[in-house]
């Protein structure tokens, strides 16, 4: 590839470039959006030399080739809710893209069972898009889903609505068109057929999958189609307490195994207290009419409101690791059944029932405000997971808590707190994600994502690069034994260790691919461990 001009030249006739392929108010070169962009929930690092917000997949192909031929990097931002730089500049004066101009439902097709949306679109705009049609989508959204895109959520890939029973986000694609460095535009599945359409994804090598959790490493994804289903109306839930994270673990995977539950989902005490402390009163009158509203009857209507208005957050006070789990079927017959199979299962365990507020409430309200990326008094927050096997779930745990008990001394001095959300994928899938929060100051992106009225009444801290510095060293540590267990990852990123995990031939091909789609290294070098090879 030809090295960057001086800069001083060649800035201003790309940035003329790009304003006439996009338009004057779709290019921002100011100082606090270049900075603002280029930040995720973790990551503040390098500012992009400048954002664009194309409104087609043409003006995509457009800006990604007049990018790539001067020699500059471009990464693709989608709603900017993750948390392991995947987005991140790696390199100065590199383009963002940011796709929230792309966020049109294109087809509802309920005859041949699919859906298109272009990548910008949030998961809370495909939902309210179907509503009405009897159909959504096998998995349906991340709980950031009011802000995370299905674009993000397939480079990224992501679990919650739906995973239980039908597996993470890219499980659910058909289709895809994607931009690669050149500029081409590229369809895959059945649409790559010349009198195609997108309603199958596998006829010859599966290309739909070289670009999905390809953290945005292989091509800018424009747009996606996605299978439908029939929405399923009967709706049962659940929740039960459990004295410590074995039992509760043992209860989630024969859960899982089974087939039982759409979403299966389970916190430590450090967790469910994080949330209770943050939550406000009016919020749950809020989460409560939701809950009315979802009801399918009058009568369930008040049945449900009245116990949940009850139970209020007293029966969370003496709980330590707590179940949630949803069940959702095509008749009440086969729900109750199900959720029956889930309460022995829970009892064989040595799980208690309690009220089940918690999975009522998130179903009714699926994509609330993002008010959670701070800590109750705004801590700074951070998670780390690993996807593992059923029969490695415990000692993962327990690695963990390991680790964390060698450097207890360290986190109680910079006020470090630390919990746990677990959750199961389909039936072969079992989740486990640490979370951390320190004391620090909030960035940016978290005062633009956090509610005004939650906002001001955040206390907050001043920066603490030591506490800082800290997590980054026990998330490394993490890192690293999870690389050692054999774990997979959601949202590579820049962050875990993607390229000393695989076997030597699995890396060359992804080597060899990326040289075949971008030879030159300019979409988001550094992601998946794809380092830019710049001329010296």
């Amino acid at each position: 590839m030809c090295p960057l001009e001086n800069s001083a030249t060649t800035t201003p006739a790309l940035i003329d470039t790009l304003t006439a392929i996009a338009g004057a108010d779709a290019v921002l070169t100011d100082a606090q959006s270049c900075a603002f962009y280029a930040q995720d929930i973790y990551t503040k690092a390098l500012p992009a030399l400048a954002v664009v917000q194309p409104g087609t997949t043409e003006q995509v192909a457009r800006v990604v080739a007049a990018v790539t031929k001067q020699g500059h990097a471009v990464v693709t931002r989608g709603g900017g809710m993750s948390y392991t730089s995947g987005y991140v500049p790696a390199e100065p004066d590199t383009i963002l893209l940011d796709m929230s101009r792309l966020n049109r439902a294109v087809e509802c097709n309920t005859e041949d069972m699919y859906v298109t949306v272009e990548t910008g679109c949030t998961w809370k705009e495909l939902h309210q898009a179907l509503s009405g049609s009897g159909c959504r989508t096998p998995y349906w959204g991340t709980l950031s889903g009011i802000k995370a895109t299905v674009g993000g959520s397939l480079s990224q890939n992501s679990i919650f609505w739906g995973s239980g029973r039908y597996g993470s986000a890219v499980d659910s694609v058909l289709s895809l068109e994607v931009v690669l460095a050149d500029g081409t535009i590229l369809d895959t599945g059945s649409n790559a057929q010349r009198n195609g359409t997108p309603f199958f994804r596998h006829y010859g090598p599966d290309l739909t999958g070289l670009f999905c959790c390809d953290t945005g490493a292989l091509g800018i994804k424009t747009r996606a189609t996605l299978q439908l289903i029939p929405e399923l109306t009967a709706r049962r839930f659940a929740a039960f307490d459990f004295d410590d994270y074995h039992a509760m673990a043992g209860a989630m995977s024969a859960i899982s195994r089974a087939g039982l539950a759409m979403e299966c989902f389970g916190f430590d005490p450090f967790l469910q207290q994080q949330r209770l402390q943050r939550e406000s009163l009016m919020k749950d009158v809020k989460a409560l009419a939701g809950v009315v509203k979802a009801s399918g009857s009058v009568v369930g209507a008040v049945k449900d409101g009245l116990k949940t208005a009850i139970a209020g957050r007293g029966f969370m006070e003496d709980v330590a690791y707590s179940l949630h789990v949803m069940v959702e079927e095509s008749g009440a017959a086969l729900a109750d059944e199900r959720l029956q199979r889930t309460r022995q299962i829970c009892s064989d365990n040595g799980g208690r029932e309690i009220e089940n507020s918690i999975p009522k409430i998130l179903r009714a309200n699926p994509f609330t405000p993002l008010n959670n990326v701070v800590g109750p008094s705004g801590e700074r927050w951070a998670p780390v997971h690993a996807l593992v096997p059923h029969s490695r779930a415990v000692a993962v745990i327990d690695g963990v808590e390991e680790i964390f008990s060698g450097h207890k001394a360290l986190m109680e001095r910079e006020g470090i707190g630390v919990g746990y959300l677990l959750a199961t994928v389909a039936t072969h899938c079992f989740v486990v994600e640490p979370v951390f929060f320190w004391p620090d100051a909030m960035t940016q992106i978290h005062r633009d994502t956090v509610e005004p009225g939650v906002l001001k009444k955040l206390s907050g801290f001043k920066e603490n690069p030591a506490a800082r510095q800290a997590v980054a060293q026990i998330r490394q540590e993490l890192l690293d034994f999870f690389c050692d267990m054999g774990a997979a990852h959601l949202q590579v990123g820049k962050a875990y260790p993607y390229k000393q995990g695989l076997k030597p031939a699995s890396w060359e091909l992804l080597r060899q691919l990326k040289q075949a789609v971008d030879p030159d290294n300019r979409i988001n070098p550094g992601s998946l461990g794809l380092q830019a090879q710049r001329p010296e």
